[in-house]
């Protein structure tokens, strides 16, 4: 275990995103845990006491696949590969990581969470891509394979300082902020105030994402 930590803290090399898109990206189809570094730290957070590698500053820890259930459903078949590639280039409904980045550079990129139709789904919209950019220019992955990854990010939860992991991290100075801060945004409906769920219309009207979008909220 000694040896997993010290490749995710002091990694041979970290990743840029344009790599890891690659065709021939050097991610592996299999279990493990990942480190995001970053160059720019996203507002509101502390980060004072967070690893450093270089020039950049270990924020965010993840697995694939995840622990597997207790109710009896089939465990993930997801790898490494899967996972850190969709944390790049998928969208916020999707990853825990692009949602919390999103959510707190929100007023920087001028991007905003709204729904999918009416579904509970909510994404950045075109506002994703504009999140593609500055994680091309600011997050580097690295990781480590292992057959149960759930064990190692656990015990890298509970001995680092992670301000934008919140399973689990519950003691973090940043949890409840973090926390509120994703929250906030999934009060605000899409746009689309004509679809209809069931019997009941859709609650938040154009007003509304109108009244979210004011500086200052």
């Amino acid at each position: 275990m000694e040896n997993a930590f010290s490749s995710l803290l002091n990694p041979a090399r970290v990743w840029s995103r344009h790599e890891i898109l690659s065709p021939m990206h050097p991610v592996p189809k299999a279990a493990g845990v990942y480190a995001w570094y970053f160059r720019e730290i996203p507002p509101f957070i502390s980060f004072d006491g967070c690893h450093k590698y270089n020039e950049l500053t270990l924020l965010y820890v993840g697995i694939s696949p995840s622990a597997p259930p207790r109710n009896g459903k089939a465990p993930s078949r997801q790898t490494l590969s899967d996972r850190i590639r969709f944390h790049y280039n998928g969208n916020a409904s999707g990853s825990t990581l692009r949602l919390t980045l999103g959510c707190l550079l929100s007023k920087k990129l001028n991007i905003h969470l709204r729904r999918l139709g009416c579904s509970e789904r909510m994404t950045f919209w075109t506002g994703e891509d504009k999140l593609d950019e500055w994680m091309e220019k600011n997050a580097y992955v690295t990781w480590q394979i292992t057959d149960k990854p759930w064990i190692l990010e656990e015990q890298l939860i509970s001995n680092l300082f992670l301000p934008l992991n919140i399973d689990k991290n519950e003691n973090n100075p940043n949890h409840d902020l973090v926390s509120e801060i994703r929250r906030g945004p999934r009060a605000v409906e899409s746009s689309h105030s004509g679809c209809v769920r069931g019997k009941q219309r859709g609650l938040a009207s154009r007003a509304a994402w109108a009244d979210y979008q004011r500086p200052g909220r």
